[in-house]
């Protein structure tokens, strides 16, 4: 007999459609019914669980492409244990996929990468060593080492080196064929042919921690970059007579954008400006989240660097900024607040969109009849009541 659930009295976001009295059907692991209340409704079905919303919201499982960590543990803690906690605590966030941000060591340790690896969802299967209480690990997202060491942020150096043949080849092998995201600067010598060769692999190229101008940017636009890493952090401002990359980036068909919505890493303007000059499906929302995040403020470590929360923002010591520690539920009410956009379009920016981006729309991002039974159900303050992956509830708020 399936297991069905009905969840009644929310307001549903698919994210196309704003529901202010919606309702889901669940049977088993997919949506059978996303609409208006009692649409869902059939003269004769199975026996059903009925949960009322009680007028919450319910949301798409949502998305993070660029987490580094969570709930005291991180990705470079390379054990199985850290990405569980990892991804216990982002299903704390509403997160039900996200992809595990880290970095790659040329010629170090990078042990932590099999680790990352075996906890990845595989098509159709179970991880190894992963997360399945949790959200699921996507992939991985490697930033670097092919980036500019001028823009490396919080990357430590040796995290970075040139375009090597040798240095892929390893990276590749350690990441097992689990790598989703590489972050590149594309104005370093032999990263077009890179970017060409990944992309055609499958693999997002991600402009990012970059020095490039207008011109490198655009070449690597046209290698095959469609997506760009926390946009206006670690890269070149504009300037009306050397623009730099983000005129081409802004401009780039087809080019989704990353953005830290938190108030900090973006003054609220930026977001305003941002969502007044691209479509709605061009932006997609992240932490950058760091080992802090659901933590209290204080000081913590990332890569062996002593770093400082302070209102769940990450600093080095210099200031230097690192990440946010602030959930993707809490992002998307700072993005709808900042950009003065509709809720829909700040829950699509972290649900449907990066799903997009990871080629993942046809089965999750939204909440639709057929689609994986991914969701959440926040709080009026945006706190997250409950999280279910693939119909099996994954958090509950006492």
């Amino acid at each position: 007999m399936p297991e069905r659930l009905r969840i009644t009295g929310c307001r549903l976001i698919t994210p196309f459609q704003d529901l202010p009295e919606g309702e889901l059907l669940l049977e088993d692991d997919r949506i059978v019914f996303a609409g208006a209340r009692d649409g869902g409704s059939s003269g004769r079905s199975p026996p059903e669980a009925v949960l009322e919303a009680g007028g919450r919201l319910a949301v798409p499982g949502l998305i993070d492409l660029h987490l580094q960590g969570a709930g005291g543990s991180d990705v470079l803690d390379g054990t199985p244990e850290a990405m569980r906690t990892i991804a216990r605590s982002c299903a704390r966030h509403g997160v039900t996929g996200f992809l595990a941000t880290t970095v790659f060591r040329p010629g170090g340790d990078n042990r932590h990468l099999p680790v990352a690896a075996a906890a990845c969802r595989p098509p159709g299967g179970r991880p190894e060593g992963g997360a399945e209480e949790g959200a699921d690990v996507l992939g991985l997202h490697l930033e670097g080492p092919f980036i500019a060491p001028e823009k490396r942020g919080m990357i430590q150096p040796d995290c970075i080196g040139p375009v090597r043949e040798e240095t892929l080849t390893e990276l590749l092998r350690l990441c097992g064929g689990a790598l989703r995201m590489l972050t590149i600067a594309p104005e370093l010598p032999g990263a077009l042919d890179l970017i060409r060769r990944l992309s055609a692999q499958g693999i997002v190229t991600s402009f990012g921690h970059s020095a490039a101008d207008y011109v490198q940017t655009t070449a690597g636009l046209k290698a095959g970059i469609r997506h760009a890493t926390h946009l206006f952090n670690a890269m070149s401002p504009l300037h009306h007579r050397e623009p730099g990359p983000l005129p081409a980036l802004l401009d780039g068909r087809g080019v989704t954008l990353q953005v830290i919505p938190d108030g900090v890493h973006l003054h609220p303007a930026i977001l305003r400006l941002l969502a007044s000059l691209v479509g709605p499906e061009r932006v997609v929302l992240i932490t950058d989240g760091l080992q802090a995040m659901g933590l209290e403020d204080g000081d913590y470590t990332y890569n062996r660097q002593p770093i400082v929360v302070n209102g769940g923002t990450a600093r080095s010591r210099d200031g230097t900024l690192v990440g946010t520690t602030l959930g993707m539920n809490r992002l998307i009410q700072r993005y709808q607040g900042f950009a003065g956009c509709p809720l829909a379009q700040a829950v699509r920016a972290a649900s449907f969109n990066p799903a997009c981006v990871l080629g993942l729309q046809k089965r999750t991002g939204s909440l639709e009849s057929g689609k994986s039974a991914d969701l959440a159900l926040l709080n009026p303050d945006f706190t997250v009541w409950k999280t279910w992956k693939r119909g099996r509830l994954i958090h509950e708020r006492a």
